[in-house]
């Protein structure tokens, strides 16, 4: 059974039996298809400049499968690309799947391949996940299970289009995430902290907050400010962190953070990050003065609600 190892986005591969066959679970693009760009619809929105659905090209997608506008996508209204992460399926699909064959020079195999395409994104960022919590030697009691779980997963990832397609998702996703969940819970038994699962913490103020081992497992953290949070080794996975403010944040060990999930937050050089991770460009140098203030209030004893669990625009609730 394939191994899959590294948290980070950078050393995304797998080692072990069976390693040859296991897929990249971190985006080459050079080797895709441009198929975000074609397979998947967006909206106008803060997130995307114009109207587009699933199966049509986006204009700026150009005949060599790359983005006309990547260094500037900020700038022209394409911030949800920036923040996307296909988690290596692209390259699996184009390569793999379909054998390196384009859906330009063969149209036939273009539906099939869109279709196969958001399937293919889901079992490898399941990889990724499984990846990161066999990279945990806290995590050891599940090792086995997890091992087999990447195994048969990788399997998937090898099946022909038909067999993809026609897979039904989310009781795996069901099964690998109840193992992920124990895997979590073993890691940060020695450091504990709020459960926040679920919570909506949309613009909360929670500057300097204590959040380590905290499990913030799906919370909505739009637009939260985390500035000096304690960060270290909370369960993020799925965590919306999009425009909150992880400037002097420490993330140290952080569980199930990926790349895109940075990327879609704001921060600066005095951010902690964890190892492999990239620092992203649109990221700020650190203010000095709000670093060492987001400091001194995580040394301080805490008292108030705001602080700890901070209530937002919207408010905050307790995921069940």
């Amino acid at each position: 059974m394939p191994v899959l190892r590294s948290p980070g986005p950078v050393s995304d591969t797998a080692v072990g039996a069976g390693a040859d066959a296991a897929p990249e679970v971190r985006a080459d693009c050079s080797r895709c298809f441009g198929l975000c760009c074609v397979a998947l619809p967006f909206a106008r929105s803060a997130d995307f400049a114009v109207d587009k659905p699933a199966g049509t090209p986006c204009g700026n997608l150009r005949p060599d499968s790359r983005c006309g506008i990547h260094d500037r996508l900020r700038d022209r209204g394409f911030t949800g690309c920036t923040v996307f992460d296909c988690f290596g399926a692209g390259q699996q699909v184009s390569q793999v799947t379909f054998g390196g064959r384009d859906w330009r020079g063969d149209p036939g195999i273009a539906g099939p391949m869109f279709a196969v395409f958001p399937v293919m994104r889901q079992l490898h960022e399941l990889l990724r996940y499984l990846g990161d919590a066999l990279a945990r030697p806290e995590a050891a009691p599940v090792h086995a299970e997890l091992r087999v779980a990447a195994g048969e997963l990788s399997a998937l990832t090898r099946a022909d289009a038909d067999t993809l397609t026609g897979l039904d998702v989310p009781p795996l996703r069901r099964t690998v995430s109840d193992l992920l969940l124990r895997a979590s819970e073993l890691v940060r038994a020695g450091s504990r902290g709020r459960e926040l699962r679920g919570a909506d913490l949309f613009g909360a103020r929670l500057r300097g907050a204590a959040l380590g081992g905290a499990s913030l497992r799906g919370a909505l953290l739009v637009a939260a400010d985390l500035s000096g949070a304690d960060l270290r080794r909370a369960d993020v996975i799925g965590a919306d962190l999009r425009d909150a403010d992880l400037s002097g944040a420490d993330l140290t060990g952080c569980l199930f953070l990926t790349q895109a999930q940075l990327d879609g937050a704001r921060g600066d050089s005095a951010t902690v990050l964890p190892d492999g991770f990239t620092r992203p460009a649109h990221w700020s140098e650190a203010d000095g003065s709000r670093a060492s203030r987001a400091a001194s209030d995580r040394s301080r004893p805490r008292g108030g609600r705001d602080r700890r669990g901070g209530r937002g625009r919207r408010g905050s609730r307790k995921a069940g």
